[in-house]
């Protein structure tokens, strides 16, 4: 569920990169391929919701092990960065009818578990601009 108290407490014209942590359906949860699958559908209608606001995708990668940290309810299966120039950017995309119409339902037939953490930039060797 969106946090929209939490993102509205951080400073709504700041650039944000979103850090997705994705954990995939064996199968979609609409019986139409794999979990991946869905997501891929899922990724082909937001990629351009983000574009049309600014945002770009920097980076995206399958999760291949803990390296440090808790393996309990870490087994994540895909990573990506998702740069927004504002929250607020990235708030009317998830809020927008055309997402809850078009895009949401493709995430959840094949996501089992998906965390985005908002995250403000202290280093980067990422150029967004």
């Amino acid at each position: 569920m969106l946090n929209i108290a939490g993102l509205k407490e951080l400073d709504r014209n700041a650039p944000v990169v979103m850090l997705n942590l994705m954990r995939f359906h064996e199968r979609s949860r609409d019986g139409n391929g794999s979990g991946w699958d869905a997501y891929l559908r899922y990724s082909a209608i937001t990629v351009p919701m983000i574009r049309a606001r600014g945002g770009t995708l920097l980076w995206t990668g399958d999760a291949k092990a803990i390296a440090l940290g808790p393996h309990d309810g870490n087994d994540w299966d895909f990573v990506a960065l998702v740069y927004y120039p504002s929250v607020a950017a990235f708030l009317d995309m998830m809020t927008s009818e055309a997402y809850e119409i078009e895009a949401d339902h493709h995430r959840v037939n094949g996501c089992a578990e998906h965390l985005i953490i908002a995250t403000s930039e202290a280093y980067s060797k990422f150029r967004t601009s």
